[in-house]
């Protein structure tokens, strides 16, 4: 091995040690912060009474919005 060969090595190597590093310590804050603890309201957490959970009211550019509720999975749609 040539002293690049080694030095590449190293660089990759401590990056997998300092990323991992911080990912496992970014994962154990989230965990002792209770990040984990209640999925279901931090979903719901970006709507309000003006985007009620279930109704789309977005929309592209030029074409109306659609204010019905959307389909369930394995609903039909109506086209």
């Amino acid at each position: 091995m040539t002293a690049v060969d080694i030095a590449l090595f190293a660089t990759v190597i401590g990056s997998i040690v300092l990323f991992g590093g911080a990912a496992a310590l970014a994962l154990g804050w989230a965990f002792r912060d209770g990040q984990f603890d209640n999925f279901d309201r931090g979903a719901k957490s970006i709507f309000s009474p003006d985007e009620p959970i279930g109704e789309a009211t977005d929309a592209f550019p030029g074409m109306p919005p659609r204010l019905r509720k959307t389909p369930r999975p394995g609903e039909p749609t109506a086209v």
